[in-house]
């Protein structure tokens, strides 16, 4: 079963605002955040009510650690980042997702965290599109 086929699971509104889909894998939506300041993932396990990585079962918390693997070898696949960060905060969204994103020496936060740094920029159409194919080729 995809995550998308998971009963009583919904995006959280925010989450579904700031986002665009990749894919589905096992456990999670895999979404794309739309900040072109920085190659950005965000998986999010499809299961209703999950506030913090300690709400998961034993058996998802292996999954969605092989799903933030998969992720991130992805981001490094396709960009070889200096660096990727994994986080799941969740002080703003209160649903349980996980930020996997692609750091690099020239970014414009690092080595600092990125939140607040820069205003958010959105994908330009083409490259969003060009980068949700490449995105979607590498979780293939």
């Amino acid at each position: 079963m995809s995550a998308t086929n998971m009963p009583d699971f919904e995006l959280h509104p925010q989450l579904a605002a700031d986002t665009l889909p990749v894919c589905s894998l096992p456990l999670c939506e895999v979404l794309l955040l739309n900040d072109a300041n920085y190659p950005w993932l965000v998986l999010v396990p499809a299961r209703a009510n999950l506030r913090d990585f300690h709400d998961l079962s034993s058996d998802d918390m292996v999954t969605a650690g092989r799903e933030i693997s998969r992720a991130s070898e992805a981001l490094v696949g396709l960009l070889a980042p200096d660096k990727i960060n994994v986080a799941a905060l969740g002080n703003m969204v209160p649903q349980l997702h996980i930020h996997v994103i692609a750091r690099f020496t020239d970014d414009a936060a690092w080595p600092s965290p990125i939140w607040g740094v820069v205003p958010a920029q959105e994908y330009e159409s083409s490259a969003l599109d060009t980068w949700l194919a490449d995105l979607r080729r590498a979780f293939g």
